[in-house]
């Protein structure tokens, strides 16, 4: 069977799974958000963190205690980073144990509280199994929680009318972590066990090589972190070589495991936003334009990566170079857009190594503002304000005040949601203009021209976009890249979540406007082509020129 062919196979494959989870996840995530019901195990959660689950928030308050939880699990993280000589199985493979410096821990801290994953270590030789385990672990199933629950927040701003209210962010966040991602992550850490994942406390266990040297195989409880690293669309391995590296991802079924895993929640919470808005075709039309973003990407990377310009990769018919031969070039551009389009910043290749137009597609992918279909929770809001920009534009054209699912659309809504889409690319050209313009930065470029500019740009787009993958020439660990990239970060996550619980906010206190004949539908191919065609608009107009200096310019060379 050709690598095509079995690629198609595999497309297949886990759209089906998609498919067939759709209705039965959508719908209950939908009814973990809009249940009066609570768990024991929550109660239990609430009386010991002294909250008061019965109690609604303003968005302020809503926004407050995201902020709140955030910050504390910052320190928390950074401190337990600090600490760690004093840790049980503090052990770093190889470091024996050393305390991680103060610009790498507030890095890390800042990468894994705002679900970026950002990673300017060696997670083998730096982090021991506490930190791994009590820290990052952990800060990948809140950081995911948050991202639901805001969402949930937008999607009650909709369907309430005169209001202040949008529910409880403790209950929000609760309720996603043990209803949702506790349960599918322990099940799928089960599965990645069985497929041959890594699944152990030890440090690592010596070798000798076949030249006689004594080696150190790091080993580490790789398959719980990897579910949920997956499921909550966050990315960091725990190994260096991320999702490439056998202990993470050991075959193929692993391989499709993960990528499906990514993308079920993002996919399935546009179901979830139809059933809570009691209009199902609404939650479609905005699938319809992650998908066909998403497929579009596809196809070109995977044409450019088979397709190359190079004369060494023209003559052996393809680019392999950084890519895990047992993937090969289909499932490591699947892999690859996945990954970029759901703040993920899983990888199981090389994007360094990816062509000109194959490296360009990841980066568009996350210059798209990540809704292709986005990460978890920040995927749907991500869109539904960019749904939001689209309804006025097409306002502004008929001489008409625009609405949006029965709310009108004033300046205090499109004033929330264009400062939301603007910090991403406000954080983007701004610090990769410093980055390039500071004479001292040019020795962390391993490569100059426009592949040296595409680096610098990447980090930045992946920084601040919160996905945290990499092009691996660039070296990040001076005190400048750490606390730039970790600034990138902080605004890129938080601005645009108090940005749309702001908007939230706003929608709920309107009352509901009934449709007209004049009223723009939303619900049909005409508004999904619309939300496409601005979603691509808004990023071609941003960041064309930045484009045509890097992977552009690299690909026409």
């Amino acid at each position: 069977m050709s690598s095509f062919a079995a690629g198609l196979i595999q497309v297949g494959v886990l759209v089906l799974l998609l498919a067939a989870a759709y209705v039965p996840l959508g719908n209950y995530m939908a009814r973990v958000f809009s249940s009066d019901r609570h768990w024991r195990v929550e109660r239990w959660i609430y009386r010991l963190c002294r909250v008061d689950p019965s109690t609604e928030q303003r968005w302020t308050v809503y926004g407050a205690g995201v902020l709140g939880l955030s910050f504390a699990s910052f320190v928390l993280l950074y401190l337990l980073q600090r600490l760690q000589p004093l840790l049980p199985l503090g052990f770093g493979r190889g470091v024996d144990g050393d305390t991680v410096p103060p610009s790498m821990a507030f890095n890390t801290a800042v990468s894994f509280v705002t679900n970026t994953n950002w990673q300017s270590y060696v997670p083998e030789t730096t982090l021991g199994h506490t930190v791994q385990m009590a820290g990052l672990t952990v800060q990948n199933f809140i950081s995911a929680a948050v991202g639901m629950a805001v969402a949930a927040a937008l999607i009650r701003g909709f369907v309430r009318a005169r209001t202040d209210r949008l529910g409880n962010v403790w209950v929000d966040v609760t309720r996603s972590t043990v209803r949702v991602l506790l349960p599918i992550a322990f099940v799928a850490a089960i599965v990645l066990v069985a497929l041959g994942a890594s699944m152990s406390l030890r440090s690592g266990v010596d070798v000798v090589g076949i030249d006689g040297a004594h080696h150190t195989i790091a080993l580490a409880p790789a398959a719980s972190q990897e579910t949920i690293k997956e499921l909550g669309t966050n990315g960091g391995g725990i190994f260096n070589a991320n999702s490439a590296h056998p202990f993470e991802n050991p075959n193929g079924g692993s391989n499709l495991l993960e990528i499906f895993l990514i993308l079920l929640i993002p996919v399935c919470l546009t179901r979830t936003f139809g059933v809570m808005v009691r209009n199902t075709r609404q939650g479609t039309v905005l699938l319809s334009v992650m998908g066909v973003l998403w497929g579009g990407l596809l196809a070109v990377m995977w044409w450019a990566e088979s397709h190359p310009n190079g004369p060494a990769a023209l003559l052996a018919g393809s680019t392999m170079e950084g890519k895990e031969v047992q993937f090969g070039i289909p499932s490591t551009a699947l892999f690859a857009v996945t990954t970029t389009g759901t703040s993920t910043g899983a990888v199981d290749g090389a994007h360094d190594s990816l062509t000109g137009l194959g490296g360009g597609v990841t980066l568009l992918n996350m210059l798209f503002g990540e809704v292709a279909p986005g990460g978890v929770g920040t995927g749907l809001y991500g869109i539904l304000v960019l749904a939001i920009i689209a309804v006025f534009l097409a306002g502004l054209m008929v001489g008409r005040t625009p609405e949006y699912l029965g709310k009108k659309l004033g300046r205090r809504e499109v004033t929330a949601a264009a400062i939301s889409i603007l910090v991403m690319p406000t954080l983007v050209l701004l610090l990769t203009g410093l980055a390039i313009a500071l004479p001292s930065t040019g020795s962390a470029m391993g490569n100059d021209g426009a592949h040296g500019f595409s680096e610098v740009l990447y980090a930045y787009a992946s920084g601040s976009n919160n996905n945290g993958s990499a092009f691996g020439g660039l070296t990040v660990t001076s005190d400048f890249f750490q606390s730039t990239i970790g600034m990138a970060m902080l605004f890129g996550r938080f601005v645009p979540i108090l940005a749309v619980l702001a908007l939230a906010g706003s929608l709920a206190q309107q009352r509901r406007v009934e449709p007209s004949a004049g009223t723009l539908p939303t619900d049909g191919a005409l508004f999904a082509v619309l939300v496409t065609g601005t979603v691509v608009v808004v990023a071609a107009l941003t960041f064309f020129p930045a484009l045509g200096l890097g992977p552009i310019a690299e690909a026409l060379a």
